[in-house]
């Protein structure tokens, strides 16, 4: 399942800036490939520049190249997220961020870590200075809400778009029954007017075989059967004219709903 075919890259933009701006925690979200849907909220130089991304779609630290997951500390004490973001039991995107201290840093750490990785002490303080500080609980609690946010939205925007293609089928049966209902009312009044020529032969037909006297017996007998067959006739077509109007309206108020929506 590709995410792309069914969501607003643009509104989940949109959700995932304001997580950002919330709470300054990083964030973007990839697809199942890691290959990014969203561009990047709130990363600062030290995320950009000494960390990277995945394949899997999960941020490893360049210390210790660890794939993690679900809220999680790196080797240079940053706290980062991973989560899946699925529909029914299937993966579709991966939420990844944090990018945040839960302490003030430790300069004599971090100098260290610097010179492990062969970057320069001075620069590599200034960067981790720049990373925002929050307690551990407000982390994993933001994380976790921008999962559900994340998820809900994207379960959102796939009943929508396969609700809408269901709809539009719909909606096309629904076209089609109008204009079966068209003919049907076409031939009813088609039918009417044939059983009124029916009464009037009939009616002709009785008033010849009266004088014709016993030789119109027989041909009397004949009219009248023709005139019994007419009303019945007449009778049968009103009820299908009521059964047409009926259904007529029930399907001009399903239409008035889609028109609506």
């Amino acid at each position: 399942m590709n995410i792309r075919d069914f969501i607003d890259i643009s509104k989940l933009q949109a959700v995932q800036d304001g997580f950002s701006n919330a709470t300054g925690l990083a964030a973007v979200v990839v697809d199942s490939k890691g290959e990014q849907l969203t561009e990047e909220s709130n990363f600062t130089d030290f995320c950009t520049k000494y960390t990277r991304g995945s394949d899997e779609g999960n941020r490893r630290c360049v210390k210790c190249d660890n794939e993690c997951s679900g809220v999680y500390s790196c080797h240079a004490g940053l706290m980062d997220f991973s989560i899946d973001i699925k529909i029914g039991d299937e993966k579709v995107a991966t939420a990844i961020g944090g990018q945040v201290l839960p302490n003030s840093p430790d300069e004599e750490k971090f100098r260290k870590i610097a010179s492990e990785l062969d970057i320069d002490p001075d620069t590599y303080i200034k960067a981790i200075n720049k990373v925002p500080v929050m307690n551990e609980k407000t982390i994993r609690a933001a994380a976790d809400l921008f999962g559900e946010i994340v998820n809900m939205f994207v379960n959102l925007e796939y009943s929508r778009s396969s609700s809408g293609g269901k709809l539009g089928k719909l909606q096309e049966e629904i076209n089609h029954a109008t204009e079966v209902i068209q003919k049907i009312n076409t031939n009813t009044h088609s039918l009417k007017s044939i059983a009124n020529k029916q009464k009037m032969l009939s009616l002709n037909a009785s008033i010849e075989a009266a004088r014709s006297g016993e030789a119109g017996v027989g041909f009397a007998v004949v009219a009248k059967s023709m005139g019994d067959l007419s009303s019945q006739s007449a009778t049968i077509y009103g009820d299908i004219d009521k059964s047409v109007i009926e259904v007529t309206e029930c399907i001009e108020k399903l239409t008035s709903l889609f028109e609506s929506n």
